[in-house]
């Protein structure tokens, strides 16, 4: 069996943390402590043991994840996938993590836009979600995981994306390689100012600059903003994408999707930054 093996794999075991080699015929990932995970036929690979779940489907459900992507495929991201595209492409990566990749939108813009050749890989907590990326980028290699327990071997990646999505810093540090380079996107000062007048009675701007996790510098930043005027229901998509979401009820949804012709602003910050060599 184990000639089978492709060597170098980039996946370790959740459970034992030994390498995770691929058994061709079987389809499977298979670790030296006989824990096997298979291929499933989207192609991806669960990587979440049913032990490190903290409910019985993590992650967003079909329902989220459906309209989220009717949002973004609907092109109001698009000015901010192209950005990130291009930052990407400059850097000339080998290997890129889409941490918190979702049903896979930017890493399918990222093959769309950049011309420099890399293995793109796409890991989020929600199995539906994935396997919606699996099955429209069959060249990407997906999993589900956990952020704060990522199944990739350590120093793999020269790049990580991070769009939006929580990330445990001693994960990030150790997956990247000496030098390697983390690019987040994160809500700049007037996000989504005009769906946030529908909730708080005082609206407030975010900060400018995020922090960095520990052991990085900033190299790069770049603010992206122009404005939307998605239709009513699509409004609906856009707010269950954001953490406020949870704070907007039904009264105050059904005034978001009844404002005539309403205008939002996006507000994006890309920063670059670069892991330090300890």
């Amino acid at each position: 069996m184990h000639k089978s093996y492709q060597p170098q794999s980039c996946y370790i075991c959740p459970l034992c943390a030994a390498s995770l080699q691929l058994n061709q015929s079987a389809k499977s990932y298979v670790c030296e402590n006989n824990h096997q995970f298979d291929l499933a036929k989207e192609g991806y690979l669960n990587l979440l043991p049913v032990q490190f779940k903290h409910s019985a489907e993590p992650g967003d459900n079909k329902q989220m994840i459906q309209a989220r992507r009717e949002f973004l495929e609907a092109g109001y991201y698009e000015p901010l996938a192209k950005a990130v595209s291009m930052m990407i492409d400059a850097n000339h990566p080998n290997h890129l993590l889409d941490l918190g990749c979702g049903e896979g939108y930017y890493s399918r813009k990222i093959e769309t836009y950049c011309s420099n050749p890399m293995m793109l890989h796409g890991v989020d907590i929600a199995k539906f979600a994935v396997a919606a990326a699996a099955k429209k980028q069959p060249n990407a290699r997906f999993i589900v995981a956990s952020a704060n327990r990522l199944p990739y071997a350590d120093r793999y990646f020269d790049f990580v994306l991070r769009v939006f999505a929580p990330s445990n810093d001693d994960e990030l540090k150790r997956i990247l390689k000496p030098s390697g380079l983390l690019l987040t996107a994160t809500p700049g000062p007037r996000h989504l100012w005009q769906l946030k007048q529908f909730i708080y009675a005082e609206v407030k701007e975010h900060a400018l600059e995020n922090e960095l996790p520990q052991g990085f510098e900033r190299i790069n930043t770049q603010r992206i903003s122009y404005k939307i005027t998605p239709a009513p229901e699509q409004r609906i998509a856009l707010l269950q994408m954001t953490p406020f979401a949870w704070r907007a009820d039904q009264r105050v949804q059904q005034a978001i999707k009844d404002a005539e012709e309403l205008e939002i602003e996006t507000d994006f910050v890309l920063t670059l930054a670069v892991k330090l060599k300890s």
